[in-house]
């Protein structure tokens, strides 16, 4: 069955909608990575902070990257999978309400309730904070965090009945037919596979997210409601990684429809491509345990299934993405205009950001190497340099005037200061984890501290980078288009 683009009547609402999600996902995006800024500042001693503040900081710039992340994703996948399926422009819209409601409770619990807990709300520290925030503060925090998970759900579901009208099943949505019958349909669009693997994992991601979070609101006001805290972390970690990889899963659609355009090669689908995103849509479900390595609780099997899976997981979509990617510029004349750059950018960088993560869910690594800065260095890694570019390759493309021929040599500027200062960013991180250079702490030893200052600097010409990314796409937000 072929299934091309659909004939799609852009709705001025419509164009709105997409306009107030850029710009909101835009200027979180400064905000948090200023947030991180000020978090290396600190421990390099360029600015002094109590420790309360900085943990503060700290929670609102874990939360507030993991949850941008998803909106950015979130406007990419409904861009693209609504020239193929019918989408309702009401839920995407409330999906941006409840975010921002969830966004001013987690900032009102963070800024004035002083709630400094870390995005992952471990039981029972949201209770017990010895006089740090109240039990009000801890429930804003955690009741933000439902309030955007609803918004994310509404979305899924809206996408889940686009998807059963066209393709009567998620299974032919994602392909898995064709790969029994072994017929493969070149055409299937490379956008709803993705998209279906995404309403997969990430709706069951969330629904657990919800269940350990209304049962954290309970326990807040009615203590004597205990939570098997294993269970509790398992629940926690479960949701926390399909959500984050959700994104990146999200926003790659972006490579699959725009790289195509500068290169001038249809992207097809082929049998490695559906067998990867069947085979990732189960492992992103089960790989989480490598969060859990160094709970010696945990079911030995689950530990081995983490350390299993995590060296599995990456591989499928990644190889047909980097590999396809390959192909589109193999010998071809590409143009390679600020979006192009972009997308190949963010190829390398979920490539080269996985290879750190791989090595810190081996069991051994990761007992030494897990509760240092190794860790934050490896998913700054594929956000700041995959997730991250896939978004602006995205936003550069739809914002162009109609005409626009000529560079614009300051944003092609921009990019490669952006690239190499996000490089050495990075790189501070993984060097300061093999230098065992523990994570969250607020205050570094005087060795470490020649570490932090450098990617303190770093950081401040990256957060000018996209200050400037910024600025930019702003004042081209007139020019957003809906049909890429």
């Amino acid at each position: 069955m072929t299934t091309r683009t659909q004939s799609v009547t852009a709705q001025p609402r419509e164009r709105l909608y997409l306009q107030l999600y850029i710009a909101t996902t835009l200027a979180i995006f400064v905000l948090m990575m200023l947030a991180g800024v000020v978090m290396r500042a600190v421990q390099g001693t360029y600015i002094h902070m109590s420790p309360d503040w900085f943990y503060q900081i700290m929670t609102l710039h874990g939360a507030g990257m993991v949850g941008i992340a998803g909106l950015a994703g979130v406007s990419i996948m409904w861009y693209f999978l609504r020239r193929y399926v019918s989408l309702t422009p009401g839920l995407f819209l409330a999906n941006l309400i409840l975010f921002i409601i969830g966004v001013v409770m987690i900032l009102g619990a963070i800024l004035l309730g002083k709630f400094g807990g870390g995005w992952t709300f471990l039981y029972p520290l949201p209770a017990k904070s010895m006089g740090l925030w109240s039990h009000n503060a801890a429930a804003a925090y955690v009741g933000g965090l439902l309030v955007i998970g609803i918004g994310f759900l509404l979305f899924y579901l809206d996408v889940a009945r686009a998807l059963l009208a066209k393709y009567g099943s998620l299974g032919r949505a994602l392909g898995v037919n064709q790969l029994i019958s072994g017929r493969i349909d070149t055409d299937h669009p490379p956008t709803v596979v993705a998209s279906t693997m995404v309403l997969i994992v990430n709706t069951i991601g969330t629904l657990a997210g919800a269940v350990i979070l209304v049962l954290t609101l309970v326990n807040l006001y009615y203590p004597t409601m205990q939570i098997d805290a294993l269970w509790a972390k398992n629940l926690i970690y479960f949701f926390g990684h399909v959500f984050i990889n959700a994104t990146i899963y999200m926003a790659v659609i972006a490579v699959y429809e725009l790289l195509p355009k500068y290169t001038g090669r249809p992207w097809k689908v082929t049998r490695p491509f559906l067998a990867a995103w069947s085979a990732s849509t189960l492992m992103v479900i089960i790989v989480y345990p490598h969060h859990l390595l160094m709970d010696m609780v945990m079911p030995d099997w689950m530990l081995v299934l983490g350390q299993v899976i995590s060296y599995l997981s990456g591989i499928p979509v990644l190889l047909v993405t980097t590999y396809g990617a390959l192909v589109q510029i193999h010998h071809a004349k590409v143009r390679w205009d600020t979006p192009a750059k972009f997308l190949i950018l963010a190829v390398f960088g979920w490539a080269a950001g996985v290879v750190p993560a791989i090595i810190d869910g081996t069991i051994v690594v990761n007992q030494v190497m897990h509760n240092t800065l190794w860790v934050p260095g490896h998913f700054h890694f594929y956000l700041l340099l995959g997730m991250l570019p896939m978004v602006l390759g995205f936003l550069f493309h739809i914002s162009r005037h109609e005409n626009e021929t000529t560079k614009d040599r300051s944003v092609g500027m921009g990019f490669w200061i952006f690239m190499v200062s996000a490089l050495l960013f990075i790189f501070m991180f993984l060097y300061s984890g093999v230098m065992s250079v523990p994570r969250r702490w607020a205050e570094h030893l005087a060795a470490w501290i020649p570490y932090d200052q450098w990617a303190a600097l770093f950081g401040l010409v990256v957060l000018l980078s996209m200050l400037f990314f910024t600025v930019k796409l702003l004042a081209r937000l007139t020019h957003i288009r809906l049909e890429a």
